[in-house]
């Protein structure tokens, strides 16, 4: 397993992280109901294999399944011990009580004292949601007493999108980690033709990035399905190397329901001969010999 150091947290973490929103989400992309049985054993199968298997890197949410995520996250790791995984949840835009409450709650349900990150759960943020956030009295002061009181190591924030708030967030300096939509398709955040983009204002804060969506959420697979629908050609471990060739890139979230899937994309990640080189796909003139 590839291993980097996750901004200023200064901790060593798997470049492929084991992401949470399948184990909550009923049918989300595929039919698949994370309650059922036979489905929560086959998860807590897959995210010990994941641990197995060299991937040290555990995100869910409270917002997965109303809990759900985490209290199967809670089982399947129960028996690792602290400071060999990073553990990472989110709580959903709100004010400080509601925070605070959503922190407790998480730690109940993944069964631990403290973990190593909580994330502030948004998708869009408007300037005024913004501004409460990073108020005094608002959701980011709140957890930044849970992180001074030792229940959480780090703050940080989620978006998917690339506005104004997301660049406050990153200069306010209060951040220690963003997770992101970054893929082939939503290229936004890194255009190193010109060297800009929300990864390189992160990286130059030392903000650990994380990177949701990382083969699309299906919507790539969804598009070849529409224009060449005799296609048969698993565009996964393409999809995955893309993101983990970027050089600013820390960790790709990947969603995986069973062991299987773990395997086959750990072998991916562990193929590092198949990693692209991005400037190079982004070179626009051929280069002329010099005679």
């Amino acid at each position: 397993m590839e291993y980097t150091t996750f901004g200023k947290t200064g901790r060593k973490v798997s470049r492929l992280g084991y992401g949470g929103t399948v184990a909550g989400l009923k049918n989300y992309v595929h039919q698949f109901d994370p309650e059922e049985q036979k489905n929560k054993d086959q998860l807590i199968d897959a995210m010990q294999t994941a641990y197995g298997l060299g991937i040290n890197y555990f995100d869910t949410a409270a917002g997965y399944g109303d809990g759900i995520s985490e209290r199967i996250f809670g089982e399947a790791l129960v028996s690792i011990p602290q400071d060999k995984i990073f553990l990472a949840t989110k709580a959903d835009v709100g004010d400080a009580l509601s925070a605070r409450r959503s922190l407790e709650r998480s730690l109940k349900n993944l069964r631990r004292d403290s973990i190593d990150l909580i994330q502030i759960h948004g998708t869009v943020y408007s300037d005024e949601q913004c501004e409460k956030l990073l108020a005094p009295g608002g959701m980011t002061e709140a957890l930044e007493k849970a992180k001074a009181e030792g229940l959480v190591k780090h703050i940080g924030f989620t978006i998917e999108c690339q506005n104004t708030a997301l660049y406050r967030f990153i200069q306010s300096g209060r951040f220690d980690v963003m997770q992101i939509e970054y893929n082939l398709l939503f290229q936004h955040p890194y255009d190193p033709s010109w060297k800009s983009g929300s990864l390189y204002d992160a990286e130059s804060q030392k903000v650990g990035i994380a990177c949701m969506r990382t083969v699309t959420s299906g919507i790539f697979q969804r598009w070849i399905q529409m224009v060449n629908p005799a296609n048969t050609f698993d565009y996964n471990p393409a999809l995955i190397q893309f993101v983990l060739s970027n050089p600013l890139v820390d960790v790709a979230l990947l969603g995986m329901r069973s062991a299987e899937r773990v395997k086959a994309n750990v072998s991916v990640c562990n193929d590092l001969d198949s990693r692209i080189d991005l400037d190079n796909l982004h070179t626009r003139y051929a280069n002329k010999q010099a005679k």
